[in-house]
């Protein structure tokens, strides 16, 4: 065969680049159709997810709890501030309560003048045929129904001429008694109701009449009785050994706010902050004092390592995370997954007591060491999303072997998370809080009712003797157990 090239004529020459041309073009044109076809495609989801996404409860049917805490400011219509208090303003037409009538009250109270200031002698006991009356409504002690005690504040003559009234220090002043007070606020506060659905079940239940206002009395009423039992519980976890923390989102007034729990063996404390920074978190607890179980959150940093505890059930969702990706973190992560596995076999046998704390510690230690190596391959690999979280774990690698090296170390933060989950449960039902007060409500009554079921202890009970001691002026009994 001759080598020889051949030769194109210039008209042949330009017909072979022509067809060249034009076969190019021709798949130039399909793949600009096929493309255009699928731009098409994902314009019209790109639309879809848009509207979808923009539905929330004020422009669909969707409920109030679907919109988010991000987007619930935005939703809100914007309002000017008019300068005035919220409730009902000047001239509105009042509801009161009617008073039951005499054959439904159970005792009657008769309130006469102690002393004249005009002789200076008692005046006589005399009972007007209209006296001033004042019923207060309570709850029975075994609940078996509702008690009335109607006070007949009678205005005496005295024998000297001057009309002396009765001491209204001796009438209380509210219309209900500690132990429905106590049941209203455990309705609101423990077992999370609405204060629509306290009020209708006070009536359903014992035909007690109460308005949404006096509900709201009653619970600022309580968050003062109970200030100091709060208090003092986050005063024993400030000074206990071990300390369990957890931070969620709460809702004030439609603003973000955050809110914590501190939580003990035998105390809970919660509390409701502006914000989840390291400089809030350290003003709640000042003092870096014992061991603290959390999550790698960055605010805990001020805390020492070797006196912190990283959740191990965040680490194996994160492992697991890993050992789901393509590529060379699938195997990395099956191998952290598989060494988190052995590290909760070994603490469940150990709390069986199937080891003993010797032979716990020694297969925690070999887990241990084949985990390190691994951590620092991952590192060196520089794979995207999951080197950084590796080497963030080495910076926290003391803080996580804790539980091998103190006795009475959980290895988890499940104590914390379950403790905050009634407090995310309150949220999504009531949209949080409206104000300041509200939020000290909340707290007081999640602190003490939590601490109490702790403890094993009458939590109706321990509130009535708060409600009790605040009105006399005396002290709250100890939310502490005695022993």
């Amino acid at each position: 065969m001759s080598n020889t090239p051949v030769t194109l004529l210039p008209e042949e020459l330009r017909n072979f680049v022509n067809q060249g041309l034009l076969a190019r073009n021709a798949e130039l044109t399909q793949q600009v159709a096929v493309l255009t076809a699928r731009c098409e495609a994902l314009a019209k989801r790109v639309e879809e997810l848009t509207h979808e996404k923009n539905r929330n409860s004020s422009n669909s049917n969707k409920p109030p709890s679907s919109d988010g805490l991000g987007d619930r400011r935005k939703i809100r219509k914007p309002k000017k501030p008019t300068g005035r208090n919220r409730g009902g303003q000047p001239g509105h037409k009042g509801h009161c309560r009617k008073q039951l009538p005499s054959e439904q009250v159970n005792r009657i109270v008769d309130v006469f003048p102690d002393w004249c200031e005009l002789c200076q002698q008692m005046p006589p006991r005399i009972r007007q045929a209209k006296p001033w009356r004042h019923q207060v409504v309570d709850l029975l002690e075994d609940g078996g129904g509702r008690w009335v005690d109607e006070y007949h504040c009678h205005e005496v003559r005295c024998t000297c001429g001057a009309l002396v009234p009765a001491p209204v220090e001796k009438v209380p002043s509210s219309s209900f008694g500690p132990r429905l007070a106590c049941a209203v606020s455990a309705l609101t506060g423990n077992f999370q109701l609405s204060r629509r659905q306290v009020v209708v079940a006070l009536n359903e239940l014992f035909g007690i009449s109460m308005s949404l206002g006096s509900v709201s009395n009653i619970e600022g009423r309580m968050s003062h009785a109970l200030a100091a039992p709060s208090d003092e519980a986050m005063q024993s976890v400030k000074l206990a050994g071990v300390k369990h923390a957890d931070e969620t989102s709460w809702i004030r007034d439609f603003e973000r706010c955050s809110a914590w729990v501190f939580a003990t063996v035998l105390v809970s404390v919660f509390r409701i902050v502006a914000d989840g920074s390291r400089k809030t978190l350290r003003k709640l607890l000042k003092r870096r004092r014992g061991i603290l179980v959390s999550d790698r959150a960055s605010v805990f940093l001020y805390w020492l390592m070797r006196r912190r505890q990283i959740c191990w059930s965040h680490l194996l969702r994160l492992f697991i995370a890993f050992s789901q990706r393509d590529g060379p973190a699938g195997p990395l992560g099956r191998e952290l997954a598989d060494s988190a596995e052995l590290v909760f076999v070994y603490w469940r046998q150990y709390q069986a007591k199937a080891i003993d704390r010797a032979e716990f510690v020694r297969l925690v230690t070999a887990v241990r060491d084949g985990m390190k190596p691994c951590l620092e391959r991952a590192v060196q690999a520089d794979i995207a999303y999951v080197s950084g979280s590796c080497a963030n774990l080495l910076e926290h690698w003391e803080a996580m072997w804790t539980f091998v090296d103190t006795p009475g170390v959980s290895p988890t933060n499940n104590h914390a998370e379950r403790e905050l989950r009634r407090l995310v449960l309150w949220r999504k039902r009531c949209f949080g809080s409206q104000s300041e007060r509200g939020d000290r409500f909340v707290e007081r009554m999640m602190t003490v009712t939590h601490t109490l079921r702790k403890q094993q202890r009458d939590v109706l009970d321990y509130l009535q003797q708060c409600f009790v001691a605040k009105l006399n002026g005396a002290s709250a009994p100890s939310i502490l157990p005695a022993t």
